[in-house]
């Protein structure tokens, strides 16, 4: 058996996989396969018409906040965001907790001013910044809710910040009870937690828009996707049916509530087993530790090849750490089963006892 703990393209449920694969050689028995269907068609109309309704049943947004499927990706969205809501003389404030933060940040400094809000770079990014200095003239306040790469994610949200909150949810999107209204724009590359690559997510409060005194180029204007209902170019058909399909697998298991409680309950499993095994190491600290993607090296860093190749064997698929910090990360997103943590946490106390 495969355990797939890849930060992304990552795992995805396995009914979604057999929906999908159905729809490739014939689309709703119509004789034609999901990638060659015209988007504008009465065919594939309803599946990004249900798609959208889905974001916004499961966040039960308010009618202020608009629902889109872009092409891009979150890297995109680097700098669409300040393109769209940030003047060349006016002041963003961006949290700088790693990676991802810090890239958005750079795109950022393209269109206006940042100001660092926050900052854990002190730390080495192993913890979240939640004293921050947000000026109350700042066009937006931007927070990376989850570093994949860092392993840390916003347990308190900042809410009352006292300017539009907007939010990179890449690696945490739909995996957790948040107050989605209170965010006034919110970004997310699907192929984590909500389909394959191809598709970014963008919710939007309609009204932070048009604020800007810059010509913004027609297909980066949020307010034209908006009115052609993501239908303003060829949407990424494929990429949106699968995403979907994966959220009607997470309203099918209850939602977002009833999905949070499966994910607490493997994080508990798996960070329960990390601090009651002295090989194992986690630099993240306990507060701030990211329930979607879990990060840990060993005591003795002579240890780590010869345990990514017993994962190897016993079929545990990207546990190594990103190239950039090494060590190790297992990413456990919303379709990632119980059983497969459960397999990993047996197999690193067998490792323990054996090298203990």
């Amino acid at each position: 058996m495969v355990h797939n703990f890849n930060a992304g393209p990552s795992i995805l449920p396995k009914e979604v996989f057999e929906q999908a694969s159905k729809a490739i050689l014939d689309f709703n028995n119509t004789g034609l396969s999901i990638l060659e269907i015209g988007h504008r068609t009465p065919l594939f109309q309803p599946v990004m018409d249900e798609a959208r309704a889905l974001v916004k049943e499961l966040m039960q947004l308010d009618a202020d906040h608009e629902v889109l499927f872009l092409h891009g990706g979150a890297s995109t969205q680097f700098m669409q965001i300040p393109m769209n809501l940030l003047n060349e003389n006016d002041i963003a404030s961006y949290t700088e907790t790693g990676t991802w933060a810090n890239k958005a940040i750079r795109e950022a400094k393209l269109f206006g001013h940042v100001e660092i809000a926050g900052s854990s770079k002190d730390s080495d990014y192993t913890s979240i910044p939640y004293n921050l200095t947000v000026p109350p003239t700042a066009a937006y306040l931007h927070i990376t809710t989850n570093e994949t790469i860092a392993g840390t994610q916003w347990h308190t949200i900042p809410y009352d910040c006292g300017v539009p909150l907007v939010a990179d949810m890449s690696s945490d999107i739909l995996s957790r009870q948040l107050e989605f209204n209170k965010f006034d724009l919110i970004y997310a590359g699907a192929q984590k937690n909500m389909g394959a690559a191809g598709v970014n997510l963008v919710v939007v409060n309609k009204n932070i828009l048009g604020k800007v005194n810059r010509t913004i180029p027609t297909i980066l204007d949020y307010r034209n996707h908006i009115a052609e209902g993501s239908m303003l170019n060829t949407p990424p058909v494929f990429a949106v049916y699968v995403a979907m399909l994966t959220l009607q697998w997470l309203k099918e298991q209850g939602g977002v509530t009833a999905i949070e409680k499966k994910n607490n309950e493997k994080a508990t499993l798996f960070y329960n087993t990390l601090d009651a095994l002295p090989v194992f190491k986690g630099p993240v600290a306990k507060e701030d530790r990211s329930k979607m993607n879990a990060v840990f090296i060993m005591d003795n860093p002579g240890l780590e090849k010869e345990f990514q190749e017993i994962c190897k064997k016993e079929g545990m698929v990207g546990i190594k750490g990103h190239r950039s910090v090494g060590g190790f990360r297992i990413s456990m997103y919303n379709a990632l089963t119980i059983d497969s943590v459960k397999a990993l946490t047996d197999l690193m106390k067998e490792f323990a006892t054996k090298k203990g």
